[in-house]
């Protein structure tokens, strides 16, 4: 009984059962025990079957007019109507849909691309090295935020994916220099010799033998820039660099500011987007620091020592600290 209680503070007790989680990998009962992931998780999916089902979700059109301007939230439309009269619900979920893909597109892109080229020039070194360690010098000093700000002026208005695609571009440097750092240290293990005494080609070591045990690094790379570009193309579209005619969280936020929604009191035209984006990169987060748990075994030692140090205190038992 003392043993089950002890599970139930921890968190435990949920994964000793007979049934699928229960032979489920390793590194998915260590996520499913961490409530901090588990909850980034759900909210991150909450979010994007949010985005997918906007169509069933809503009957208004994001960018029409459907009621009469700056109605309060109501059973109707919950979270009210912009000036124009547009439904703010509506505009929030199908900005969700392109806010989301811009974010995690630019993400996933500047993160494969700095894995990529950070594993390359760490483990072959040498004339190799010299020329990516050049060009990721030239990437880092590339500011991401003015290039898009002369795109937008050459094509009167950048739209969202033009947005992503140049943070993609420009946001990849810093990821391959901490990728190539950790490279050096991992090429000269004993299992990195033994696997190309082997004969493994290079393509093999890289990618199952580096890469698995670079994991926090690469999640805590996408997450970062993820949110990066999330927040970026936000910015950019709030102040009126991006294509005003789209629908996205960030213009969401230029036309609240443009009709003066929060000096006319019509706060549900701004806080739902702002709400959404802190709630991305809260997910995302979460989501980070229970991967890092499952890469890291010394994280999970301490954080069981201190559950275990902090239940025995709880029954008045003697604790050594």
């Amino acid at each position: 009984m003392k043993l089950h209680d002890l599970q139930v503070e921890l968190g435990l007790d949920n994964l000793q059962t007979d049934g699928l989680l229960h032979r489920a990998p390793a590194p998915l009962r260590v996520f499913l025990a961490d409530k901090r992931g588990v909850a980034g998780l759900l909210i991150l999916l909450l979010l994007t079957v949010a985005a997918l089902g906007a169509p069933w979700l809503t009957e208004f059109p994001p960018d029409r007019m459907s009621a009469m301007p700056h109605l309060p939230p109501d059973g109707d439309h919950w979270l009210g109507t912009t000036r124009m009269g547009k439904d703010v619900f509506a505009q929030l979920l199908y900005g969700a849909q392109a806010s989301l893909t811009v974010g995690l597109l630019a993400g996933a892109l500047a993160t494969l691309i700095g894995v990529f080229v950070g594993m390359c020039a760490g483990y072959f070194g040498g004339r190799l090295d010299d020329v990516i360690s050049f060009i990721v010098n030239v990437a880092l000093v590339i500011p991401a935020l003015p290039l898009i700000i002369v795109i937008a002026s050459f094509v009167d208005s950048a739209s969202p994916m033009v947005i992503g695609l140049v943070l993609a571009a420009t946001g990849w440097g810093w990821t391959a220099r901490i990728i190539r750092a950790q490279t050096l240290q991992i090429r000269h293990k004993d299992f990195i010799l033994a696997a190309q005494l082997l004969n493994e080609p290079w393509w093999r070591i890289l990618a199952a033998h580096i890469l698995p045990n670079m994991l926090s690094l690469v999640v805590s790379g996408f997450v970062l820039t993820t949110i990066y570009a999330i927040l970026a193309e936000a910015g950019l579209e709030f102040i009126g660099l991006g294509d005003p005619s789209a629908v996205t969280w960030g213009t969401i936020l230029f036309w609240g500011q443009q009709n003066s929604a929060l000096q006319v009191g019509a706060w549900w035209e701004i806080l739902p987007a702002c709400f959404a984006i802190m709630l991305t990169g809260a997910a995302l987060v979460l989501i980070n620091f229970t991967v890092d748990e499952i890469a890291n075994p010394l994280l999970r030692k301490r954080r069981g020592e201190k559950a275990v140090i902090a239940y025995l205190r709880k029954k008045g038992l003697p604790v050594n600290d």
